[in-house]
């Protein structure tokens, strides 16, 4: 077994690492950029390496100064988390090319053979695994596209070979859309994965979204452990997910994981992955989905996955243990028979969005409140504390409920319980909005497709639910006036109370003199780059302005253009997705405040138009 392991990656996963390198009595490296100087994995760690500025290009993203922190702890291995370079194969041989240094993962190869989605279709299809329709070399042309379009009709989804997660996918409704669409994926290919090739398959519209764990080890190994339901997601990225699949028969499931299993031993693949498949939905289906049910393979993850933390809970198999112990050259200490797959388990992402505010994440604020959850089959991946500044940089996930029950009814109960128990003060998150799920006729009886939240779920129950439930989120907005919160304890005929009071126009209540229930605005983050705030706008006329942080990544007009209501005018990255600023009215361009690449925050002017 290895003797230190650098985590090359932040936050909640990088603890999650590091408490299986404590278990395995193994020294532990953090690394971190300056935003993270005081975060909790650095505090975990056993020791810290600065490997750079905020921006994660020239700090998490930089092989060279990761590797440099490697050698400088004498670490003799690195594991990557997910994310960041979890899936980079040229990284990943640098590691295995570095004397006294182990790469936690699959094979640089192995990783380019799957990462790359049309190897890895050609790959599942000679290995008898269903894939969608679709093209098995990159495409260029948007002739192509058409092409396509013609002999398979529409939806197509456009996706970058290096992407995931929905990160450089596009789909194309209509002939129309290809151009655009077509761009835009390889924007997104180059920008997020440096890699603009783009391939085609048939998009599915009603479909569940179902994964399989695997993990392999050197000596040809390779055992699945269960199924998890990935369906409900919002704009392709995933929300809850949960296994085992209560979409599913049991001759469906075994046809699935045998699939994943032969797929992962045709392409020579050693450590933990996860195998993606698109199932399709019966509508109005009464009862799981049988042996006949169409499924498709979708994408093989070469690295633990967010949710890998479902499989554990319904496994009993500790993965990044098994990672560890792979990548060390040992044998898996069990075989397919021995996996059993006991009760269900729920993963709840903790988001620090407002769901209300078209999940709009939050630009800062501090965990004034942080109480989380316990008791029976309650677990919580996080790396806060109460009193942590927020982290606004990267992912806007800050933690991971799991939740495991005999069975889905009582994990159902158990994770409303969990999530009542869930205080966090300072910051919005998505709470209420998961305690809305588990309310939701659909998710409770798995009828939803992956499509369900963006086109059927009506947006006024998140809204409610966040008025409800969402608490104190200190999300910087004020009334003219300003407002302070009071919190009293007071007893009635013996019974206790919690009070909050509200006045407006009172005086700030000095600091130290009472508890204000985590009132304290948290001042805007000042973002990397530069941010158009500080530009004088010169031109008259309505604003349009960014409606959360991001990097500008195309500008779609020029100074006297003239648009109509609709028309996009800039294109925003953020959450790792290409978001569409458009125009509420028609006018001209009199003034653009901003570039491409340039980082702006929240309410920055974008466009000014007459």
């Amino acid at each position: 077994m290895f003797r230190k392991v650098l985590v090359a990656n932040r936050g909640e996963i990088a603890v999650r690492v590091m408490r299986a390198c404590e278990e395995l009595n193994v020294g532990t490296v953090a690394i971190y950029s300056e935003a993270d100087k005081d975060s909790g994995h650095v505090r975990y760690a056993d020791e810290a390496y600065n490997v750079g500025p905020a921006r994660a290009a020239d700090s998490y993203l930089d092989h060279e100064a990761v590797i440099d922190a490697a050698r400088k702890a004498d670490a003799d291995a690195i594991h990557p988390g997910y994310g960041f370079l979890a899936e980079n194969a040229e990284f990943a041989r640098k590691v295995e090319e570095t004397e006294g240094i182990t790469w936690v993962g699959p094979s640089g190869d192995s990783m380019e053979a799957l990462g790359e989605k049309t190897k890895a279709r050609s790959i599942m299809d000679e290995a008898d695994v269903p894939i969608v329709p679709g093209t098995t070399d990159p495409v260029t042309d948007h002739e192509e596209v058409k092409a396509f379009g013609e002999k398979h009709g529409y939806p197509i989804a456009i996706k970058a070979e290096g992407g995931g997660g929905g990160r450089g996918m596009k789909v194309v409704r209509d002939e129309s859309d290809v151009e655009d669409q077509l761009e835009s994926a390889q924007r997104e290919g180059e920008a997020y994965f440096d890699n603009d090739s783009v391939y085609l398959e048939r998009f599915l519209e009603k479909s569940r979204h179902i994964e399989v764990q695997i993990v392999a080890d050197q000596h040809g190994n390779v055992c699945h452990l269960g199924e998890r339901d990935c369906s409900l997601q919002r704009r392709h990225q995933k929300v809850i997910e949960e296994g085992p699949s209560a979409a599913l028969s049991d001759a469906l499931r075994e046809k699935i994981t045998e699939a994943a299993r032969r797929g992962v031993s045709a392409a020579d693949y050693t450590n933990a992955g996860t195998v993606e498949f698109l199932v399709e939905e019966e509508p109005g289906r009464d009862g799981p989905l049988g042996a006949d049910t169409n499924f498709y393979f979708l994408e093989v993850n070469t690295r633990i996955q967010v949710e890998h933390t479902v499989s554990e809970e319904i496994s009993g198999i500790d993965i990044v243990k098994r990672q560890l112990k792979i990548a060390a050259g040992e044998e898996l200490d069990f075989e397919q028979d021995d996996v059993s797959i006991d009760g269900h388990a729920i993963e709840f992402r903790i988001n620090a969005e407002n769901a209300a505010n078209d999940f709009a994440p939050a630009t800062g604020g501090t965990l004034e409140t942080y109480d989380p959850p316990g008791g029976v089959g309650v677990r919580m991946d996080d790396a806060l504390r109460q009193g942590d500044e927020l982290v606004t940089d990267y992912d806007s996930m800050i933690a991971k409920l799991v939740v495991w029950g005999e069975d889905r009814d009582e994990c159902l109960e158990r994770s409303l319980r969990a999530l009542r128990e869930y205080e966090i003060e300072g910051i919005p998150t998505i709470i209420p909005f998961h305690r809305l799920m588990l309310t939701d006729e659909r998710f409770v009886e798995s009828t939803h497709t992956t499509k369900y939240l963006d086109d059927e779920l009506d947006p006024s129950r998140i809204d409610d639910a966040q008025e409800q439930w969402g608490g104190d989120t200190g999300d910087g907005e004020s009334d003219d006036e300003e407002s302070v919160e009071r919190e009293f304890t007071v007893e009635v005929n013996g019974k206790r109370f919690e009070v909050e009071l509200e006045e407006h126009g009172a005086p700030a209540i000095p600091a130290g003199d009472i508890d204000t229930g985590g009132n304290a605005q948290a001042s805007r983050p000042e973002p990397a780059g530069g941010s158009s705030s500080e530009t004088e706008i010169e031109g008259d006329g309505e604003t349009v302005d960014a409606e959360m942080q991001g990097t500008i990544l195309d500008i779609k007009v020029e100074v006297g253009d003239e648009v109509a209501a609709g028309d996009v005018l800039v294109v925003l990255e953020a959450m790792k997705m290409e978001n569409d600023i458009v125009a509420s009215n028609g006018g001209t361009v009199t003034e653009i405040a901003i570039e491409e690449d340039q980082s702006v925050d929240m309410g920055d002017v974008l466009v000014v138009l007459e």
